[in-house]
């Protein structure tokens, strides 16, 4: 089966007053057609730019970006079989959204009575049904968002390019078009291509998950595998809360040199078997769950209970903490090196 996207040893270096600046690191990558896949990373590893070149808006400085088998690496975007949808959702302001919508058939130039028939289908298909005669402001954030959607959608590309799309979203609104926006592409089946430096919000829609940093690809997973089963210290961090460990800490407390211990994996038990004990020194209520940091003397563990009927202990309480083997997770070294990346 062809690749909806396939990425080969491509890097994109820009010049800047301090010298070149690497911004994508010879990535290798493989985005299965159908897949809601996520490009995870802080501001500055490279994602954005990434998108960019998958895009056309950015060419690569080497390697080969294919899409459908084809090689499209010197191709201009919109000789690509695909669409982007941005974050500040660049509708035209004096257009009505129906014309929003259709603008990818108008430049087509297919007829006018065919645009208002795709286009009002496009806006069911998004939950927006009956305002088509409106303009952009006269809708909310989350209702802009699906117009943005339905125009991207309108020209059926093969890949859809979403940058970072809900960032301008309030949380509830958030949580909403994330949900939305999975249901839909599975209903379409068409491949999702999501930049995004939220992890929640990558755990929770994607199928896999290619974490950035300093301008490469330093894991590529399925959800759960990325969180439970971190290939660096950078991914263990960077995805979810974690206690890593090194030297004597690792050591004395975890075995591995270098060793991951996710918060909600441990649990306040009784002084036999423990296997350490510490002093409360800060308690954070998040409704549901608390965290709790704890000194045990060769590190500060974060410890979650997640039990809606327990008490955090105040601080300055001596606690007895407990977890097993499985829990620990031994990790690798950080990779990458110095740069930074638009």
């Amino acid at each position: 089966m062809t690749a909806a996207v396939s990425l080969d040893a491509v890097s994109c270096v820009f010049d800047s007053p301090r010298g070149p600046v690497r911004a994508v690191d010879r990535v290798d990558l493989t985005i299965e057609a159908g897949e809601f896949f996520t490009l995870l990373g802080p501001s500055g590893s490279g994602k954005t730019t990434c998108l960019r070149m998958i895009g056309g808006f950015t060419l690569p400085t080497s390697g080969r970006i294919s899409i459908g088998g084809q090689d499209v690496s010197r191709l201009p975007p919109y000789a690509r079989p695909v669409n982007t949808v941005f974050q500040d959702y660049a509708l035209f302001p004096h257009m009505s959204i129906r014309d929003n919508v259709a603008y990818g058939l108008m430049v087509r130039g297919v007829a006018k009575a065919q645009r208002r028939t795709q286009a009002e289908r496009l806006l069911e298909l998004v939950r927006l049904p009956g305002v088509g005669e409106r303009r952009p402001m006269q809708l909310s954030g989350g209702q802009r968002q699906r117009v943005a959607l339905a125009r991207a959608l309108i020209n059926e590309p093969q890949v859809l390019l979403l940058d970072e799309p809900l960032g301008a979203l309030d949380l509830k609104l958030r949580e909403q078009m994330q949900v939305e926006l999975k249901a839909l592409q599975r209903k379409l089946g068409i491949t999702f291509l999501f930049i995004t430096h939220d992890q929640h919000e990558a755990l929770s829609m994607s199928d896999r998950i290619g974490v950035f940093n300093l301008g490469r690809l330093e894991q590529v997973g399925a959800p759960r595998q990325v969180y439970d089963a971190p290939a660096t210290r950078f991914v263990a961090e960077f995805v979810g809360a974690a206690n890593v460990l090194d030297g004597e800490a690792a050591r004395q407390l975890a075995g591995p040199s270098c060793a991951m211990l996710r918060p909600e994996r441990i649990r306040l038990g009784e002084r036999a078997d423990a296997r350490a004990a510490g002093t409360v020194t800060e308690t954070q209520y998040f409704g549901a769950f608390s965290r709790m940091r704890v000194d045990v003397g060769l590190a500060q563990l974060q410890v979650d209970l997640t039990d809606p009927g327990a008490r955090a202990p105040e601080p300055g309480s001596v606690v007895h903490l407990h977890w097993d083997s499985s829990a620990v997770h031994p990790l690798a070294a950080q990779a990458g090196t110095p740069g930074a990346a638009p």
